[in-house]
């Protein structure tokens, strides 16, 4: 039997973002596991099945998509990703239903993968093709479980194999004891085999073969990616839960030693960045009871010098917390080390410029210092680098959203925003310790006279930068400043607290989402009053050229009650420490 082709399963995995669908009972159990997996594996994705019944009822993120009342959503997503597909391949798009019937593949457990490029053949490669082309290697490798599937399976390639206007040509070749069939086509070559109760497919005969031999247990376990330097550092996370992922960075100078970019050769440029000190990227997705928890980190060396200086060391409480309301709806803070960010461009900037051409970087300095009034340098240190916003309004109204940018020096920053806003700079009047500070978004004064359009407040304190579309956003913010230690902010909140006490001590980024406080119903109505809104505007703009803009059908059918029965909160960290940079988030 024919599996699916590859360019099929990215189809599938996409859809597991969208849903986790299915109820039977499912092994936890992939294809192939990492410990199974060749210590050459780049990347792989693993889903271990759809959960059970019992599961998928406790848990708050699966009760919700399985709701009834969410059914408009569905529809559209799976709307929206016909519509994609169309656009792209007419003649291979699916019908609703057929999306329905073949969303059922994703209760079954399946492993996607990528090998590297053996290091004797790209040796053998290079030596054979150094006037020539080089050989594409494509390792993606996809192993599935059709375990009650086949019936199905069977209806999709023969569907598939009906749109195909250049059929296959198909051939049978013997891998170690098997028989593995060959597809080659316009679009490249596929091996494809049955391999017991698992479909098997890679894009190299010599992936295909190492696949088999591992499905079949037979490889020693000391060749395996568990047991690399790359994977073991992810090892926290790596090796669990319903969908994880990893990815190992290779070894980054190899692959860039004779690349050029440009004509500046990529080598230096990748050795100034510190790219080799990034090793992997890993994830996870897990169920807990009605709680649903996501882990995600970068590892590496996480010493000075190299990209993880992008984020800051962390503290244990940011400095706009204590400006958000206890009945916020959503607030969420990051830090970002800006002075790195720049020593790191610095870096890669002299790298990529010859020793001769070395004042072009300072050309750069001299340039952004003419616009803001200030060597660079001393422009990023006026900021503290926390970024915030918060929302009170419980229908997520976007005049009641204020943005917080953190400042170590309320001259300086004033004397930034002026240099960069210029005429678009209309007002500006103290308020005790505040500023305020009215830019136009859509316009510039002149000698004829002004005309602007779409203001933006902000408020600059010693401390801190406040923005909001309207500047009664802004007063409520500094009445709750001037209250000082009698205002209960945020941080007062038990739920907020416990969400908060999950995490390690000194954060840099920090998120929370009181889902019980919106309402719902006044969310709805927003979103339609403004889809309408837009809609009308583009229908007026695009009246030439194309039919009016329609409001999305889910907008108006979908009950808004199905959110308030299910969800309740997330509460999310990150933060830095030697091994990396870490996210973790919990929804429930």
């Amino acid at each position: 039997m024919k599996p699916t082709r590859i360019r099929v399963t990215f189809l599938t995995v996409i859809a597991i973002l969208f849903a986790l669908a299915g109820a039977p009972p499912s092994s936890a159990q992939a294809p192939l596991e990492p410990a199974q997996l060749p210590s050459r594996t780049l990347f792989y994705l693993i889903w271990r099945g759809a959960p059970v019944p019992e599961v998928r009822k406790a848990n708050s993120l699966l009760a919700l998509w399985d709701d009834p009342d969410f059914a408009p959503v569905r529809t559209a997503l799976a709307t929206g990703m016909l519509k994609s597909a169309q656009e792209k391949s007419p003649n291979t798009t699916l019908t609703p239903e057929e999306i329905q019937e073949y969303a059922s593949f994703l209760e079954n457990s399946f492993t996607l993968g990528y090998l590297s490029e053996p290091t004797k053949r790209a040796a053998a490669n290079a030596a054979a093709t150094k006037e020539a082309t080089k050989p594409a290697w494509n390792g993606m490798f996809f192993v599935y479980d059709r375990t009650g599937k086949e019936a199905l399976l069977a209806k999709a390639i023969l569907r598939m194999r009906a749109l195909d206007k250049d059929a296959p040509t198909i051939s049978q070749i013997t891998l170690g004891s098997g028989t593995v069939m060959k597809s080659e086509g316009k679009s490249g070559t596929t091996y494809w085999a049955d391999h017991g109760k698992y479909v098997v497919s890679a894009s190299e005969r010599s992936v295909m073969e190492e696949i088999l031999v591992r499905i079949d247990g037979k490889a020693p376990a000391a060749a395996s990616l568990a047991q690399t330097p790359a994977y073991q550092e992810a090892q926290p996370i790596a090796g669990s839960g319903v969908l994880e992922f990893f990815v190992g960075i290779p070894d980054l100078k190899n692959l860039a030693a004779d690349s050029k970019t440009g004509g500046v050769q990529a080598g230096p440029l990748l050795e100034a960045a510190r790219l080799d000190a990034i090793h992997a990227i890993s994830g996870h997705l897990t169920l807990e009871g009605p709680r649903t928890h996501f882990q995600a980190a970068i590892f590496g060396d996480a010493s000075p010098g190299t990209p993880f200086d992008i984020w800051s060391s962390g503290q244990p409480a940011p400095a706009s917390l204590a400006l958000v309301p206890a009945d916020a709806v959503s607030y969420s803070s990051g830090q970002i080390n800006f002075m790195g960010v720049y020593d790191m461009v610095k870096r890669v900037a002299h790298a990529a410029f010859p020793q001769s051409q070395q004042g072009n970087v300072d050309l750069i300095d001299t340039m952004a210092q003419t616009r803001l009034g200030m060597p660079l340098p001393d422009a990023v240190g006026v900021l503290s680098g926390e970024l915030a916003t918060m929302q009170i309004s419980p229908s997520m109204d976007t005049e009641k959203q204020v943005f917080f940018i953190g400042i170590r020096k309320k001259p300086e920053a004033l004397k930034l925003l002026r240099n960069l806003f210029g005429d678009q700079l209309t007002s500006e009047r103290n308020e005790g310790d505040a500023t305020l500070v009215k830019i136009s978004l859509g316009g510039k004064q002149g000698s004829a006279g002004v005309a602007q359009w779409n203001f933006f407040n902000l408020a600059v304190t010693p401390d801190m930068i406040l923005g909001a579309s309207r500047t009664e956003a802004l007063r409520e913010v500094l009445a709750n400043r001037a209250k000082g230690a009698a205002f209960a902010s945020l941080a007062t909140v038990p739920q907020f607290k416990a969400g908060r006490a999950q995490f390690p001590e000194n954060v840099n980024s920090v998120g929370y989402f009181d889902l019980q406080k919106m309402d719902w119903q006044a969310w709805k109505e927003r979103l339609l009053a403004e889809a309408k809104k837009s809609s009308a505007a583009k229908s007026v703009a695009d009246a030439k050229t194309a039919p009016p803009a329609a409001v999305p059908d889910w907008y108006a059918q979908i009950n808004p009650q199905v959110f308030a029965r299910h969800l309740h909160y997330t509460s999310s960290a990150s933060w830095k420490d030697a091994k990396g940079i870490h996210w973790d988030q919990w929804l429930q």
